[in-house]
């Protein structure tokens, strides 16, 4: 069965950017597009206070069969807000130029949704911020970097508004992960005819210039324009500012090379180019 691009889709504002990427993406592609609303699991009611004492036991049942109803009409509500969700964004697909775009409605929990759909995925699409998180800037979405953690294909998280790149940025450190994304790069449809930056983030040694040669060469094999450099510093500022030097749509990284626990200790590139950069990161695992 053909591979799709799936994309997930809910009530915050960054949604219409998360439908205008998997559009694009799906173009390019020549894949499918499919877009998935999660309700996710609702949470425990808060024990009611043991009312009894106070009042009937008979009163007090018709008060929790009072809140179950009203649990019943939120959970319709929820659905039925959903459907329109995926409906809207169906239509915005299609008027992007997508046939036959899909929407699929699915209960329980994102992450556990998305590791069961995974081995169909081509490519994920995710808003940086979802509706929990769609108010403060400075923090990620509360499930992005448990899906990025535990998915095992490639992730566009899309800012709040996404426009098609035309220049894009790879950052390579001579890791399987971005060898790995230069090969996919040079033979992925998803942006061939776009100028490939390769950026290289640390000391310019041998092994180094000898790695990123390698890289540039793959991609220009493949009729890529491959400019390349080495330069000194952290990579989360290094990749940043040569991005906006030189105006680049779109940056391609490795997801998470570290443990949960070595990231506590030393930070993470990807948590902090998720927070900095204003446009599209396409992450690889």
């Amino acid at each position: 069965m053909e591979k799709i691009v799936l994309a997930c889709i809910d009530g915050s504002s960054y949604s219409p950017s998360v439908c205008d990427a998997a559009a694009w993406a799906a173009l390019r592609l020549g894949a499918p597009l499919k877009f998935l609303h999660v309700l996710q699991k609702v949470r425990e009611a808060q024990s009611a206070p043991d009312l009894s004492g106070s009042i009937g036991f008979g009163a007090r049942e018709s008060l929790l069969d009072e809140l179950a109803a009203l649990d019943e009409k939120r959970g319709k509500l929820a659905q039925e807000r959903g459907r329109q969700l995926l409906a809207s964004a169906r239509q915005r697909a299609q008027s992007a130029g997508v046939e036959g775009p899909d929407g699929l409605q699915r209960h329980g929990g994102l992450v556990e949704t998305l590791t069961e759909l995974e081995e169909g995925v081509r490519l994920l699409v995710l808003g940086g911020r979802g509706e929990a998180s769609d108010m403060a800037p400075e923090h990620l979405g509360s499930h992005l970097e448990r899906v990025i953690r535990a998915l095992h294909r490639p992730i566009l998280v899309t800012p709040a508004e996404f426009s098609p790149p035309r220049r894009i940025l790879l950052a390579f450190d001579g890791s399987a992960t971005t060898r790995k994304g230069v090969e996919m790069v040079a033979a992925s449809p998803l942006f061939r005819g776009l100028p490939c930056h390769l950026v290289m983030a640390g000391a310019d040694t041998a092994e180094a210039r000898a790695q990123l040669e390698k890289a540039r060469k793959t991609l220009e094999a493949a009729g890529f324009e491959a400019p390349a450099a080495i330069l000194p510093g952290d990579p989360e500022s290094v990749l940043e500012h040569y991005r906006r030097d030189q105006d680049l749509d779109l940056v391609i990284m490795g997801a998470y090379g570290h443990s949960p626990i070595r990231r506590l200790l030393i930070g993470s590139t990807t948590t902090e180019m998720l927070r900095r950069t204003k446009v599209p990161l396409l992450l690889l695992r």
